[in-house]
């Protein structure tokens, strides 16, 4: 049995929306339909590991914390180097299916409408301001932001 296309398109949204509750339901259900090949373990492997990498927004060696989701062409050019993995012959079963759950990822992305601040996590910055931010976490602004926005009520 093929790994349901509607599932997945779901559940990649969800990821993007950052809707790790739901997004977790739908990676559970995804995991109940697979036949236990190597090919969907490989391909439930990546969706496991971008569920964990867009939990975590801490990882600046990720994929999903360097894409701007609103950048079409990049989106279709990690596609296309899916692709060509999944492709490949010298790799093995479990990484065909690992790059084509990221050739379907950067499918549904493709489609998407994601505003530019929705990609990476960030939030909107209006022009000429510039947010602190921890040095641990690059999407989370700190207190002085909080203090300095009231401030100026």
């Amino acid at each position: 049995m093929p790994v349901p296309q509607a599932l997945v398109t779901r559940y990649f949204q969800l990821l993007v929306n950052r809707q790790f509750t739901e997004a977790e339901r739908e990676l559970e259900r995804l995991k109940q339909k697979m036949h236990k090949t190597e090919w969907n373990r490989g391909y439930f492997r990546a969706l496991y590991g971008m569920y964990l990498s867009r939990k975590s927004n801490g990882d600046e060696q990720s994929l999903f914390a360097k894409l701007d989701f609103s950048d079409k062409a990049a989106v279709h050019a990690y596609r296309r180097e899916f692709l060509d993995h999944t492709k490949n012959g010298l790799h093995g079963e479990f990484d065909r299916g690992y790059f084509s759950a990221w050739a379907d990822c950067m499918r549904v992305l493709a489609r998407l409408d994601v505003p530019a601040a929705h990609g990476n996590g960030s939030s909107e910055v209006t022009e000429g301001e510039k947010l602190e931010t921890l040095k641990s976490d690059k999407s989370q602004a700190t207190i002085a932001n909080f203090l300095r926005k009231n401030e100026e009520k």
